[in-house]
């Protein structure tokens, strides 16, 4: 009886057989599972509307398939397509290196079992398992914790957008004035459920100035004033801005 082989390309040897070779086949077989268990190896993908076909070659070291690391390379001006054997059982570290804007689509060789695509600007790791269900072979993405890609432009500050990182224009960081919010957009200090706030925001039309809070707090019956004219505040008492309570129920008993 002839040999047969795994859907990973391993030799399956049968009894009696490959008499004076069993050691070489053997070998090649220790190879191959080193290989597929941490071997890598370096694919450009096709810049064409023909899939790249990643290939298990039974009893050789040659597959791409048959490594545990993939990098996909190569520059690609569209949308791409990168399959694997129908009946693969196997998990991929995968690497999208390819240059330009473009998706990158992991499949079966055919069958419409589940698929995962690299978007436009990703340019890092998936690691996948293939479930190797005949005809129809399944691509799925394996969540692991990874670095995600900052969203936005320089400077700006990111935030939790559906899961992913999202960045605005008028909320932005900069070293030399520290964090700004722009288009009259407000700071919000909500109150213990939520569901009220204390909304601070610029005027419409403003010269620009800056407010330094005092170093400490102020006593009772003080008041948060200007001190110098160029934006620190200060805590003043209110006696001090010239009515006194005793002349105000002096006029109010003369004026009514």
């Amino acid at each position: 009886m002839a040999s047969t082989y795994s859907d990973l390309g391993i030799e399956l040897m049968a009894t009696g057989e490959n008499a004076g070779t069993w050691g070489t086949k053997t070998n090649a077989n220790l190879n191959l599972i080193e290989q597929l268990t941490g071997g890598y190896v370096s694919q450009a993908v096709t810049d064409s509307g023909t899939p790249t076909a990643l290939a298990i070659d039974n009893g050789a070291l040659t597959g791409v398939a048959q490594n545990r690391v993939i990098e996909l390379t190569g520059s690609i001006s569209g949308s791409r397509v990168v399959t694997f054997p129908v009946n693969t059982e196997n998990f991929y570290f995968i690497k999208n290196s390819t240059s330009g804007a473009q998706t990158v689509q992991l499949k079966a060789a055919s069958g419409s079992g589940a698929t995962v695509t690299f978007a436009t600007g990703n340019k890092g790791w998936k690691a996948i398992y293939l479930d190797g269900v005949a005809t129809n072979t399944g691509v799925y993405e394996i969540e692991i914790d990874t670095v995600a890609t900052p969203a936005g432009s320089d400077t700006q500050v990111q935030f939790n957008n559906s899961g992913a990182f999202g960045g605005d224009a008028n909320f932005i960081w900069n070293s030399s004035t520290g964090l700004n919010i722009g288009s009259q957009k407000e700071l919000r200090l909500q109150d213990t459920t939520g569901g009220e706030y204390v909304g601070l925001k610029s005027a419409g039309t403003a010269t620009s100035y800056t407010m330094t809070l005092p170093a400490a707090v102020g006593s009772a019956s003080q008041a948060l004033v200007t001190t110098d004219g160029s934006g620190t505040l200060g805590f003043t008492s209110t006696s001090t801005f010239g009515i006194t309570t005793g002349k105000a129920i002096a006029m109010a008993i003369v004026f009514g």
